[in-house]
């Protein structure tokens, strides 16, 4: 074979904050401190405190190529900094969620061997506990000043301030294989011990670059980008690396997460664009009614994680004319797999089958292949009715888990093929469809249910705020379709009305035997609803007297 006569230039990440401190001078990240202020700088300014950051790591922590360094922290500048110091010397960052138990965090902390950790000061107990665990943690950097150490602060801990004051400006950023390692994330767990799926420098430009040309309306230099997705998140969902690549400024919202405060904060912000996961943005919406108006620079958004309800979609975009990209992924593909970009042509069809196609999961990035198969392992056809097993395969797809060989050999077919756990249909125009997790259908039966076309049609009830179907084990059916809903604020139903629209819009052994009420649901570290918990909770519930 003969090889093109190209440079061999490699696609590291420090090489996209380094171009957009040139070309992009009005580009700006702002994060909402905890105190009410906010930080705004440019891509310029965010490249010499990363540049220090990477100086100090190297000179005053000794921390080397391949060194695994944990980030403990919400969305904030100097947390968007530290991905790029770390990863632009070499070393691995390693993001940690929050919301995950201690012991998770302990045990993710020792399986990726990290040296040194980042945390918000506000995570000052949880970093004690993982540093008393036994973990081989050398340093502790807090991300604060020097008023803002807290007095329990662990013997030892560095403050960030400090630390990058030490270090002079200007840095040489070394030239890095792109096949390095850079960031590591842990998937939640929800079947036994979290996984890490390790990311290269490659994939993660390659991803960014995917993403940015799937969804061009977003990436717009006199655009603003609010990331609520958390940066602790599978890379916020890349935007880090996808802002600074076309100089689009960046929103970074910190802790507060509520309807009124995103709000506050993106109207403020002249924010036109916003992507996180639907039960954030149904507390938008209801601050949005309250209100009566939306974000005044508000005009698009992505909502991925979970399947948003069709008439999620709806009220953004017949209400308040705000147009809704829905996306789909996992962190073992870097994450975006999918955007649900339309033509704007499809607007003009029937509300019923326009809503319908909105709240698939759309087409494939550039850069990642999806194939269906049966329960056989044969290739199923994509016409947009036969379901199979979701395998896929790409450019920011792992190859295997990180430290993890037995369940890299369950993961991934012969033939190198990634299995998503997903049950889904492609369309002839490449649109997929996710129709449930495969050990969340439900049989009874016989016959499959799935959950999710259950709950879309209860979330079309105006007095449901967020609803969930599990299947429950049945002593004549085997397995029965049960909802529990949580009803909105100052809302009464009967359970027969919520019945009655479920059956105009599935078949009848899809309608819920029941429908339960309750104040709230469990949601796992990630956001989205804890299925598993439910079904543990209500295992007996048709078996029992009750």
């Amino acid at each position: 074979m003969r090889h093109g006569q190209i440079m061999d230039w490699p696609l590291s990440t420090s090489s996209i904050l380094r171009r957009a401190a040139k070309v992009f001078p009005d580009g700006t990240v702002t994060a909402q401190l905890p105190d009410g202020r906010r930080h705004r700088y440019s891509y310029s300014d965010a490249l010499q405190r990363a540049a220090r950051l990477a100086k100090a790591l190297q000179r005053d922590l000794g921390i080397k190529p391949g060194d695994r360094v944990a980030t403990l922290a919400w969305n904030t500048h100097r947390h968007f900094e530290a991905y790029f110091a770390i990863t632009g010397i070499g070393a691995i960052c390693h993001t940690l969620n929050p919301r995950y138990a201690l012991e998770q965090l302990e045990y993710i902390v020792d399986h990726a061997g990290d040296v040194a950790i980042l945390a918000d000061s506000s995570f000052v107990k949880l970093v004690q506990g993982i540093s008393s665990a036994g973990s081989q943690l050398k340093h502790i950097i807090l991300l604060t000043d020097a008023d803002g150490m807290p007095p329990d602060a662990p013997d030892g801990a560095i403050c960030y301030e400090r630390l990058i004051a030490g270090s002079a400006d200007g840095f040489d950023w070394p030239e890095l294989d792109d096949q390095a390692a850079a960031i590591l994330c842990y998937t939640s767990g929800t079947t036994g011990d979290p996984k890490g799926a390790l990311s290269s420098h490659r994939s993660l430009v390659m991803h960014a670059l995917c993403t940015i040309a799937a969804a061009p309306a977003h990436f717009l230099e006199r655009e603003k980008i609010l990331a609520v997705v958390p940066l602790f998140h599978v890379n916020a969902w890349g935007l880090p690396f996808s802002t600074p690549i076309t100089g689009t400024s960046l929103v970074l919202p910190g802790s507060n997460l509520d309807g009124k405060s995103l709000f506050d904060l993106m109207d403020q912000e002249e924010v036109t664009s916003a992507w996180g996961v639907p039960t954030i943005w149904l507390g938008l919406l209801a601050e949005m009614r309250q209100r009566n108006r939306k974000p005044k620079a508000l005009h698009q958004m992505v909502v991925g994680g979970a399947a948003p309800p069709g008439s999620l979609i709806d009220a953004f975009e017949a209400d308040f004319g705000i147009e809704v990209t829905h996306g789909w992924g996992m962190t073992e593909m870097g994450p975006v797999g999918t955007l649900n970009t339309q033509s704007p042509s499809k607007a003009t069809e029937s509300k019923d089958a326009y809503l319908e196609l909105k709240t698939k999961q759309g087409r494939p990035l550039y850069g990642v292949e999806m194939r269906i198969l049966d329960e056989a392992g044969d290739p199923l056809p994509h016409d947009g009715k036969n379901s199979g097993e979701l395998q896929v395969r790409g450019a920011a797809v792992i190859k295997e888990y990180y430290k993890n060989a037995a369940i890299t050999e369950e993961a991934f077919t012969a033939d190198g093929w990634f299995k998503t756990g997903d049950i889904a249909t492609i369309d002839s125009a490449g649109n997929m469809n996710i129709v449930d997790r495969a050990k969340d259908m439900i049989k009874s039966g016989g016959e499959w249910i799935s959950s999710i076309e259950v709950e879309n049609a209860a979330m079309g009830h105006p007095a449901i705020a967020e609803c969930c179907v599990i299947g429950v084990s049945h002593p004549h059916w085997q397995e029965r379709p049960l909802l529990l809903a949580v009803l909105c604020e100052g809302q009464e139903v009967a359970s027969e009305s919520i019945k009655s629209l479920i059956a105009e819009r599935v078949a009848k052994i899809a309608i819920p035997d029941e429908v339960i009420f309750v104040d709230g649901l469990p949601h796992t570290a990630t956001g989205k609803v804890s299925k598993r918990h439910l079904r543990e909770t209500y295992k007996d519930y048709f078996l029992s007297d009750r």
